[in-house]
């Protein structure tokens, strides 16, 4: 491995010109593609295959054709000032001429009317009007909103209060620009400050930017096909920014170390792409081993994320081992220091690193009891993990949807936001209507159901459709048991009316989702942690260090949890980062936070205890191979670290609920990970471990391939010709002192 890719890092550094204009070539097709590919629409998946809510929903697309799910909607909340009723004729008057304009506007499926529909509270203060359209939020033209919105102006004129949900109106996401944008700036100055040079500092930004451009527009241009999402594209970017800047950084750091023991330019960004570069591959297949291990959970769009975000990470590997030489072949003085490029040697640069591993070997039990407690202590909240999909709930009481929806509970009751959907196929069953009153009957006497609705059929006769109001709201226990009870009585129901019936909607869909996840994190868990152990046994060829490995990344990813369950569902410092309702976490992040910090944790182990590992072969004890590791990777492994948590730290701030969430639990993953765990725990472990670390049975070293990530190749290479660099003067540095 480390023969190979050294040879191709000379490679790409003698044909600079040619390596660099082929991935502009590559970033102009996939341009052109994104810009002229169609929007993406829906691919016509599942949500979700499996599950109840997912069966009865895709049933109502089957039997009810005319009835679009996803068509955009708005509900209107009218509020009556205090002591008045919407039912008094100046109200009413302004209501109704609202619902007589708004059901002339373009593309509007039918409106349905607050009076006439029973949709007014008991007390006569709050009524809502419901509009539907054929088409989806997306494909609603500025002039049918604004119409819409006119028409609610002219209530409001009236004296009544009207906030709207639904989304017709709803904000679209913006976006992530101005996340990438932060991460960055603030990785700019990590970088200036590490290398003590621009064009260091430029060059890891500069490849990372061009990767994630690459796998965006890719993406965009994919997107119509594959269905896939602007989330899809804004976490594909989180991670391309985050790991292309860290690649490329590992590799012009290992070059420039290089260059400090003498080596000629090609001759160091061979041996750079060869060692470190060797690093960047394995570390970048744990990344997508953990990305890729998505499709398993059985979520069509987490698999799209997982998938979309690995092609990323793939991207930026191989822009690491062949853009990041090439450009090292254009400015090969440059990215030095300024004071190796006047000729002064380079002492104790690392010295930090080698003062802190000393430390830590000094009192290994002490920091090993310290991390492990104080780790654990950070994961108690993820005990109370409360999964779900926020709602209209989870918004700024700032925004009209948050203000309809608690007008809509205070009116209605908190149930009245999430209401059950409950459909009864009686294809085959004589006494069809009889059938299904029995069963609304039945439903509606259950406790925990305010109240049940009218049953509607479908065209054939054989599938009807009603709602069941619960007490409680949406994200509460006492809802989630409800939907239990309702499923349980079907046994009963199906042999006394010989019909079936399911529960669906967004609540039981959420319940149910929530559900599925939790069931498949662990085997999801179990499968990437497998593969990575494999993987890492063939790098460090030991036992104990892959073991280590996973259980520091236990502790990190759970860590995280409780610090994501501390800030945005019990609200621990949420105002500082502009949450302002916390609830239960959104379903599909702990699984997905698994995964990425899984990947990002075996970056950690794989950059450091690599050269660890190097240091070891080339004859250093172990307690002596593990300083020199930390003299050689400490500041590159703590700057990686640091742009990380400052990459993802930027999507802190976006509005996409769950990208907001990613984002954070990231930033205090990679801290935890980075420093507490690699940094900290790693050395403190392979201190009291000693030769033992890197112990490997004599026959599962005969078994396992030989990838020479350590560089032992590379030492017995014929050392190649030392010619000129066009354009640049012979270097004249001194060797590392």
């Amino acid at each position: 491995m480390a023969t190979l890719l050294y040879r191709m890092g000379r490679t790409a550094f003698q044909r600079r010109w040619l390596v660099t204009l082929l991935w502009a070539v590559v970033l102009g097709a996939v341009g052109l593609g994104a810009a002229k590919a169609p929007a993406a629409g829906d691919d016509g998946t599942s949500f979700m295959p499996g599950i109840e809510a997912q069966r009865a929903f895709d049933l109502i697309g089957e039997r009810f054709p005319g009835a679009d799910a996803d068509g955009a909607n708005a509900r209107i909340v009218f509020v009556a000032p205090d002591g008045q009723k919407v039912t008094a004729p100046g109200p009413r008057a302004a209501v109704d001429g609202l619902v007589e304009r708004v059901a002339t506007g373009s593309r509007v499926a039918g409106v349905v009317d607050p009076f006439t529909a029973g949709a007014v509270s008991e007390d006569g203060s709050t009524a809502y009007a419901t509009v539907n359209y054929e088409v989806k939020a997306g494909d609603l033209t500025d002039a049918e909103k604004n119409a819409l919105e006119r028409a609610i102006g002219e209530v409001r004129r009236s004296g009544l209060t009207v906030e709207v949900g639904g989304t017709a109106l709803a904000a679209q996401p913006a976006a992530g620009g101005s996340s990438e944008a932060v991460g960055i700036a603030l990785a700019a100055v990590v970088l200036l400050i590490t290398f003590g040079s621009l064009a260091a500092a430029g060059l890891p930004l500069l490849t990372a930017v061009v990767g994630i451009g690459v796998s965006t527009a890719a993406i965009l241009a994919l997107g119509s096909v594959f269905g896939l999402s602007l989330t899809t594209g804004t976490l594909a970017g989180m991670l391309g920014l985050a790991v292309g800047i860290d690649y490329a950084l590992f590799v012009v750091s290992r070059y420039r170390e290089e260059r400090a023991n003498g080596h000629d330019p090609r001759e160091a960004t061979g041996l750079a792409v060869g060692t470190a570069g060797s690093a960047v591959v394995f570390a970048g297949l744990t990344v997508v081993i953990a990305l890729a291990g998505l499709s398993v959970v059985g979520v069509p769009m987490l698999t799209k994320m997982g998938l979309c975000a690995a092609g990323a990470v793939v991207v930026a590997v191989l822009i690491a081992l062949t853009l990041v030489p090439a450009l090292l072949g254009m400015w090969p003085q440059a990215v030095l220091s300024r004071r190796v490029r006047k000729g002064r040697a380079v002492t104790g640069e690392a010295g930090g690193g080698s003062r802190w591993a000393r430390l830590v070997l000094r009192r290994p039990v002490t920091v090993l009891v310290t991390c492990v407690v104080g780790l654990g202590a950070l994961a108690l909240p993820a005990t109370h993990l409360e999964m779900g999909m926020p709602g209209a709930e989870s918004k700024p009481v700032s925004s009209t949807e948050r203000r309809a929806y608690d007008a809509l509970a205070e009116g209605f009751g908190a149930g009245f936001n999430g209401p059950l959907t409950i459909v009864a196929d009686v294809r085959g069953v004589t006494g069809a209507e009889a059938a299904v009153k029995t069963i609304a009957r039945e439903i509606g006497a259950t406790r925990g159901v305010v109240s049940v609705s009218a049953a509607r059929f479908d065209e054939a006769g054989d599938t009807a459709l009603f709602s069941a109001v619960p007490a409680s709201g949406p994200n509460d226990e006492d809802t989630k048991d409800l939907v239990q009870t309702i499923r349980s009585q079907r046994p009963a129901l199906e042999r006394e009316t010989g019909a079936t019936f399911e529960v669906t909607g967004s609540t039981a869909m959420n319940i149910d989702v929530a559900r599925a996840l939790q069931d498949a994190l662990v085997p999801y868990l179990a499968v990437i942690v497998v593969l990575a152990l494999l993987l890492l046994l063939v790098v460090f060829r030991s036992v104990l260090v892959p073991v280590k490995a996973a259980f520091g990344f236990l502790l990190s990813v759970l860590a995280s949890l409780g610090a994501v369950v501390a800030v945005f569902q019990w609200g621990w410092g949420a105002s500082l980062l502009g949450v302002e309702q916390t609830g239960p976490i959104m379903s599909l992040m702990p699984i997905f936070l698994v995964g990425i910090v899984f990947g990002l944790a075996m970056d950690y182990e794989v950059f450091l205890v690599a050269r660890m590992r190097e240091a070891y072969v080339h004859g250093d004890s172990a307690p002596q191979a593990v300083v020199t590791g930390f003299r050689h990777s400490a500041r590159v492994v703590v700057a990686a670290a640091v742009i990380m948590i400052a990459v993802f730290s930027g999507f802190v701030g976006a509005d996409e609920s769950m990208i907001k969430t990613i984002g954070f639990g990231l930033a205090v993953a990679v801290l935890f990970d980075a420093f507490l765990v690699r940094m900290t725990l790693v050395p403190a472990v392979l201190a009291l471990l000693g030769d033992r670390a890197w112990w490997l049975p004599g026959w599962l070293d005969r078994l396992l391939p030989r990838v020479d990530v350590e560089g032992v190749g590379l030492a017995r290479r014929p050392v190649p010709a030392a010619g000129p660099v066009p354009g640049e003067a012979a270097p004249q540095e001194p060797a590392r002192a």
